[in-house]
């Protein structure tokens, strides 16, 4: 029933909760062109997502005869968004991970219930307040234009071109040297993506996309 389509990349996921963390990524899956079941006990979202997604139901997805009846075993990734139940959101990651899905994502509300998601099995443990509420932070003080934290000391971040680089190649800037920070790639208005190399020049308005230890990449944000 369900399955990964290796010829054009389509893949089957299940979405379980369709609030705003769930919905927003079965929506998104969806508009890549994935194949995605969507659970939630309530009928209200259910219906509100029947026409947006690949298959919508009303169903309790901590019952393992439920989820297998859904044939939910059988596909390639699923997503657990409960995220007003902790125990619900347990229950579920865990009957997924005994089924034998292969990738289970769960979101978790904080430290302490991301380590019970990581003890019952789950593969990758999100936690999207926390790193949301980040990136804002960075926003507002408009030290950088977005960052991507990964929880294990290193970061990316896209932000302006350092006015003291600009004129200049990467290799003449020296950023990787005076702040610890690799320069992935160049971006500028207009034109298209450039992989980042010694020679590359910098322009005015040029956006850099940066990788470093988050410690390194903070010290490079609140530059003067």
């Amino acid at each position: 029933m369900w399955g990964s389509d290796s010829g054009t990349g389509r893949t089957s996921v299940a979405v379980i909760g369709l609030g705003r963390f769930g919905g927003a990524v079965a929506d998104a899956l969806t508009r890549l062109g994935h194949e995605v079941l969507g659970i939630d006990a309530d009928q209200a979202l259910v219906q509100a997502f029947a026409d947006r997604l690949s298959h919508c139901v009303q169903a309790d997805a901590t019952d393992e005869r439920v989820l297998r009846d859904l044939g939910v075993e059988t596909m390639a990734h699923a997503v657990v968004g409960i995220g007003t139940n902790l125990e619900a959101s347990i229950l579920a990651a865990s009957t997924l991970v005994d089924m034998g899905v292969a990738d289970v994502w769960a979101k978790a509300l904080g430290p302490k219930h991301g380590r019970l998601l990581e003890r019952v099995g789950v593969h990758n443990v999100v936690y999207p307040e926390a790193s949301m509420g980040e990136r804002v932070a960075y926003q507002v003080a408009e030290q950088v234009l977005d960052y991507i934290d990964f929880h294990d000391g290193f970061a990316i971040a896209k932000v302006s071109a350092p006015a003291d680089a600009v004129g200049r190649t990467l290799a003449e800037a020296a950023l990787r040297s005076r702040f610890g920070i690799t320069v992935v790639g160049v971006k500028r208005p207009g034109e298209p993506f450039i992989y980042a190399r010694p020679e590359t020049a910098l322009e005015p308005g040029d956006l850099l996309i940066v990788a470093a230890e988050a410690e390194a990449l903070q010290t490079f944000a609140r530059r003067k």
